[in-house]
């Protein structure tokens, strides 16, 4: 049987029993058929099967779900299977979207400078007071 080229850089396998809370940074490839709480972060080809799940981001440089994800999904290529549910915004170069695939979120296009910005820490703005401005009414006392 020949050996696809692509998956031969899939070397973390989570199985279906699987429950792993927290981040995961890896260099290569993962199948994940299990549930994963927290991003999903990749140099290589990430895939998640239909009994995967995944509650939070993904950035990898091809991202193929087939289950489910609540979070961003980052990747140059990415491929939405027909059972696949997305909840959240996809990031990508190639995109491809089957019949019966469920998504929600926004679509980019990513570019070179967005994908430089991304790999920039995220800050969030700096909260606004009352006094900057007038927009926001005083509390009563």
């Amino acid at each position: 049987m020949k050996k696809n080229s692509r998956q031969k850089h899939l070397e973390t396998m989570i199985g279906e029993d699987a429950v792993i809370n927290g981040e995961i940074r890896l260099k290569g490839g993962a199948i994940i058929s299990g549930k994963v709480v927290g991003n999903v972060q990749t140099e290589g080809t990430v895939r998640v099967t239909r009994t995967g799940t995944v509650e939070g981001d993904m950035k990898a440089v091809e991202a193929t779900v087939g289950g489910t994800v609540h979070g961003n999904v980052e990747a140059e290529k990415v491929v939405l299977r027909s059972v696949s549910k997305v909840h959240g915004d996809i990031i990508y170069k190639q995109l491809m979207i089957e019949e019966g695939a469920s998504f929600e979120g926004r679509c980019d296009l990513a570019s070179s400078k967005s994908q430089q910005e991304t790999t920039a820490p995220v800050t969030s703005p700096p909260a606004k007071s009352e006094d900057s401005g007038g927009e926001l009414s005083p509390s009563p006392h």
